[in-house]
């Protein structure tokens, strides 16, 4: 049996583990830091070869402690999989990097959380189980309102509470959905519900409609699809650098499970379940793009702007995935770790400019010096360029594709909302830039007295920004490579037989004496 399923999340479970065991004061940061690091490099070797395994297009499937498919642990890796834990593991190297420079010993436990999340994200990318997703979300989620609260104070620690009350009452709408559908169809077994989805009487199919879409909502609501985005504005802004541009991508985990079901649940062979609320996603897509466009518009600090960014980034995604067409889908899967990593790293340069801005913070409508500003301004201008779809970065590569690849009948409509927001993306942008760049205090002006807390930031800091931004200028250098993978992983997604077949065939080979 091949055991490289298991890797990328038995590895940061023991890092975790061990980092409990060395968070005692007399072991020091560079020992926290010393395993935190050897327990990436194992999970870098992990995740690259299992891409490597999946490139060809296999797919693995991988028992827990051999019990069928049906009733244990089932996990399953394959294009998708793999592209989903290498834009995690990027992404979190930056992100380790970054609090590595000083702010993880303000944070009790923060190296133990950090672990344990990543074993959360990347068990949610590989559970063939939709029970076991729900709980590798319960992993991730418990570990992010850990990483949120650690050294939080007044405002940070109310926002977070309404955070942990949101996911929780998502939690349980999760819990009822599933319950329904074991009623309804007898597994939580992904590849086996297909077919029985397919193949369910009529009678049946009002409560099954009904559970399913319960469970659509529970996973919109992890991806701050509109109305449901409004917890994550606030609880994004007040996260810490680090840990804010590490949630980057735990909207990507709800949009990864609305698309592993649509192709899986809702193909064509899905009988009366086929295309099942698709239009309702897309419509919901095109509606949230609008709203985090004038978000961005009018957001007064740059945080609060970075984080209608990351709404505007996922419901565009929505839009892809929802019109379900090769095309949008390799465009929408090449623009999901674009725009993960050029939103944290925005939350990185934000950090950069508060530390250097003193009292004023990042407070866009306060005129305030900005003493070194010559680092953080030409980061922001390459994030700038990027997120709001300019050429020649991978942003507008991504839009370009997705717009040549949407159906007639919806050109009009996504041309207007994705070119319409960008524009008002452009505008809040620049507005950002100039007044945090080039408007300066005159006699006339209040300015807000230093905070003696604040300082310059830390090379090592820079140093992860810098890292980010380059992994969207590699996306754009190797944009052709990419995106025909990315339309590999499409094309297999749509026909998702081999995958269903996949999980019964390994299980009669273990049951076979």
């Amino acid at each position: 049996m091949n055991h490289l399923p298991i890797l990328p999340i038995l590895l940061p479970v023991i890092g975790g583990a061990v980092s409990l065991f060395v968070e005692h004061r007399r072991y020091g940061p560079v020992v926290q830091r010393s395993v935190a690091w050897a327990s990436m490099a194992a999970l870098a070797i992990a995740v690259a070869l299992l891409a490597a395994s999946t490139a060809d297009g296999s797919i693995s499937a991988y028992l827990l402690g051999d019990w069928p498919a049906r009733l244990g642990i089932a996990l399953v890796a394959d294009r998708l999989s793999s592209w989903m834990l290498l834009t995690t593991l990027l992404l979190a190297a930056c992100c380790l990097l970054h609090a590595c420079a000083g702010w993880d010993r303000r944070a009790p436990h923060f190296h133990a959380l950090f672990q344990f999340q990543l074993a959360g994200i990347n068990g949610a990318f590989l559970t063939g189980d939709i029970f076991n997703l729900f709980v590798f979300f319960e992993v991730m989620l418990i570990a992010s309102y850990g990483l949120l609260l650690s050294g939080g104070r007044g405002l940070r620690m109310r926002i977070g509470l309404h955070y942990v009350v949101f996911n929780v009452t998502a939690s349980t709408l999760f819990l009822i959905a599933l319950g329904l559908l074991y009623a309804v169809l007898g597994s939580l077994n992904m590849a086996e519900l297909g077919p029985r989805i397919a193949a369910l009487p009529a009678d049946h199919q009002a409560l099954a409609g009904s559970a399913l879409g319960l469970l659509l909502l529970v996973f919109c609501a992890k991806a701050a699809l509109g109305p449901m985005y409004l917890w994550l504005p606030e609880a994004y802004t007040r996260a810490p650098a680090a840990v804010a541009a590490l949630f980057a991508i735990m909207t990507k985990v709800g949009l990864y499970a609305v698309l592993r079901i649509s192709s899986l649940w809702f193909g064509e062979g899905a009988g009366a379940f086929a295309g099942f609320a698709q239009d309702v996603l897309l419509w919901a897509g095109i509606i949230t793009v609008i709203i985090a466009a004038f978000g961005v518009l009018g957001s007064t600090r740059l945080r609060m702007m970075i984080s209608y960014l990351v709404v505007l980034s996922a419901s565009t995604l929505f839009i892809a995935f929802a019109l379900g067409s090769p095309g949008t889908i390799a465009a929408g899967l090449y623009y999901l770790p674009h725009s993960t990593f050029v939103a944290a790293a925005l939350f990185l340069v934000a950090d950069l400019i508060r530390r250097r801005r003193g009292g004023a913070s990042d407070h866009k409508d306060v005129i305030a010096p900005l003493p070194g500003k010559s680092i953080p301004s030409l980061l922001f201008l390459v994030a700038a360029v990027a997120i709001a779809g300019l050429p020649p970065l991978s942003g507008f590569l991504a839009k370009a594709a997705l717009l040549a690849a949407v159906p007639p009948q919806w050109s009009a409509v996504i041309w207007a909302t994705i070119l319409g927001s960008s524009l008002l993306v452009i505008i809040g942008i620049t507005r950002a830039g100039i007044r945090l760049f080039w408007r300066v205090p005159g006699d006339d002006d209040h300015v807000p007295h230093p905070n003696p807390a604040a300082a310059p930031a830390r090379p090592t800091e820079t140093v992860a920004t810098v890292l980010l931004l380059l992994l969207v200028v590699g996306m754009t250098v190797a944009a052709g490579p990419l995106m025909r993978h990315t339309g590999a992983i499409a094309g297999q997604l749509l026909q998702p037989t081999q995958y269903i077949e996949q999980v019964p065939t390994t299980e009669l080979e273990i049951r076979r004496p």
